[in-house]
């Protein structure tokens, strides 16, 4: 029991904890201001997401967050900020579907291929924002988030002209093949995704913690002048880990195009802001594997959980988005809350000074989950 006492204690104080626990509060204001009550709010997200109705619609929904941030998590790992997670994702579904619909195979290699075409794909796109960076000197927040419209923008133009379905007024493709899809569990919409995501979850938290490879990322992540100085080369390393993080995200896009509707539909990949949740949860958790991991499902939750509060109580779900930037706004602060014992003063002191403790707000840097 007290060996548990200062990992309890270390949780408690964490930035994390502190900022999480500060969004419920905020959260809890603005819901007393609608004049809903916290109390049944909280309570309609935690049922309408984990419940037996809602646990389907979450594990789903994070597949893709968990996915997109393992992807922004790898890089950010080592220092580096990928912006490009959309494009990436949108270059890797439009790549499924395309050799779903043509590849001619039986639909089990179909579906490999599909799933390998889509990687290769999110791999080249993300490399090319690095080799912009590595090689003519646009920043890499710059080159990736920018290099996002021109994906975007022509996998729209292939899916409402070569690839659009024969007939239909909306800009998709036509359905995938029969078989050619992930198998899903039983009835649910959760699919074989969802362990491809938690298999690369695994392979990340190995790599991260047992290879030599995972140090050097931790190392140039917290000093790159360190790391430079040991022989990091950050060209050749910045190259790796934005192709690894875009083959994170084509993968995302294949499983999103290989699952339910089993088609791309333009803007059906990006409209959801898997990109950009799951970079609040690798924000969250300081790209530390675990921590994406529960951070993504965090907010998966939140998502889900948003749309059973606004049926409940009528506040309007975008809630969960206000909760998720209060998040992120604290743990940018990095505050933490310390409790250290105060020191007595002698008998020459005022009898008012002897407090037995002092509760302190200090700023200190974030700690990975």
């Amino acid at each position: 029991m007290a060996n548990t006492r200062p990992l309890v204690g270390r949780v408690l104080r964490s930035p994390v904890f502190f900022s999480v626990a500060a969004a419920v509060a905020v959260g809890a204001l603005f819901l007393v201001g609608t004049g809903a009550d916290p109390v049944t709010a909280y309570g309609a997200v935690f049922t309408g997401s984990l419940g037996s109705d809602g646990i389907g619609s979450t594990l789903t929904t994070g597949t893709s967050v968990l996915g997109m941030a393992l992807a922004l998590a790898i890089p950010l790992r080592a220092g580096l900020v990928n912006l490009g997670g959309d494009g990436q994702l949108v270059v890797g579904g439009i790549s499924a579907a395309a050799v779903g619909l043509y590849a001619p195979l039986p639909p089990a290699l179909t579906t490999l291929l599909a799933l390998l075409a889509a990687m290769a794909a999110g791999a080249l796109y993300a490399a090319l924002a690095a080799v912009c960076d590595i090689r003519f000197g646009v920043p890499l927040l710059v080159s990736s988030l920018l290099l996002s419209y021109p994906a975007s923008s022509l996998a729209s133009y292939l899916v409402r002209y070569p690839l659009k379905e024969p007939g239909s007024s909306l800009p998709q493709t036509r359905r995938l093949p029969e078989g050619v899809e992930l198998p899903a569990f039983g009835a649910s919409t959760v699919t074989a995704g969802l362990v491809l995501v938690a298999l690369a979850a695994v392979a990340y938290h190995v790599v991260d913690t047992r290879t030599a490879v995972g140090y050097e990322m931790r190392m140039t992540g917290l000093n790159p002048r360190f790391s430079a100085a040991a022989g990091v080369a950050r060209g050749p390393q910045t190259l790796r880990l934005m192709a690894v993080s875009g083959a994170m995200a084509g993968l995302v896009g294949a499983v999103g195009v290989l699952s339910f509707p089993f088609r791309f539909l333009d803007g059906a990949l990006t409209a959801p802001g898997y990109t950009w949740t799951g970079l609040t949860a690798a924000l969250l958790a300081g790209a530390a594997p675990l921590g994406t991991v529960l951070a993504s499902f965090f907010f998966a939750a939140l998502q889900v959980g948003g749309l059973a509060m606004e049926r409940t109580t009528e506040v309007p779900r975008e809630l969960a988005q206000v909760l998720q930037a209060v998040v992120i706004v604290f743990l940018a602060a990095r505050l933490r809350i310390t409790w250290r014992p105060g020191r007595r003063r002698d008998a020459s002191a005022p009898s008012g000074a002897d407090r037995g403790a002092t509760g302190r707000i200090t700023t200190e840097k974030a700690e990975a989950l």
